[in-house]
C-alpha cells in the first residue's frame, strides 16, 4: 500500500505551525528534549519544509539554516547550509519521508547558491545519511544528552 505524500517549502499559512507540531511529537514527546532546547532563535530565519500526505497531513519536517546562522554550525563558511531538526512522525515511518525531506532541503540550499550541506547526526542516524551521500567528519560530541558527529555533502 502506498501513501502518497509531497514535500514543499514551508510557506502556506499554517505550514510553520504544522513543521513544529512534528518537532513536538518526535524531539520532545519521543526522545524528551526539553521544550525550551527545541525551539530556538534560528527557526525564525531558516527555510522550513514539510512532507504532507494527500489528506494534507504532518508526516515530517527539518529545517535549513544559511547565511550567517550556518556559519556558527559548519565552521563560518557562509557557503555551507546547515540541515537540522529533521523529524519524521512515527506513522510515516519507512515510507521514504525523511530522504525525500533530506533532497527537499538540498533542494533549497541549491536555490539559495549554496555550495554544500551540513548536519549534526544523532550516531544512530549515521547510516541513514552515509546512504544520502553524507560524509561524517571531526569526533563525536553530545547535544541535547545524544551522541552525535558531523557531516557534509557536496551539492
Amino acid at each position: 500500500m502506498s501513501h502518497p505524500y509531497a514535500v514543499r517549502e514551508a510557506v502556506e499559512p499554517g505550514d510553520r505551525q504544522a513543521c513544529f507540531a512534528v518537532r513536538k511529537e518526535v524531539f520532545v514527546a519521543e526522545q524528551g528534549v526539553p521544550e525550551d532546547l527545541e525551539y530556538d532563535a534560528y527557526d525564525a530565519g531558516a527555510v522550513h519544509v514539510l512532507a504532507a500526505g494527500e489528506d494534507g497531513s504532518a508526516l515530517g519536517t527539518g529545517r535549513l539554516l544559511h547565511g550567517e546562522a550556518a556559519a556558527a554550525k559548519t565552521g563560518g563558511d557562509t557557503s555551507v547550509g546547515s540541515l537540522g531538526r529533521l523529524a519524521v512522525t512515527r506513522r510515516a515511518r519507512g515510507l521514504g519521508v525523511g530522504a525525500a525531506l533530506v533532497r527537499g532541503i538540498e533542494e533549497a540550499a541549491r536555490a539559495r547558491g549554496l555550495t554544500a550541506v551540513d548536519l549534526h547526526a544523532q550516531t544512530h542516524a549515521l547510516g541513514f545519511y552515509e546512504r544520502l551521500g553524507y560524509v561524517a567528519y571531526g569526533p563525536e560530541f553530545p547535544d541535547a544528552g545524544m551522541p552525535h558527529r558531523a557531516m557534509r555533502r557536496a551539492l
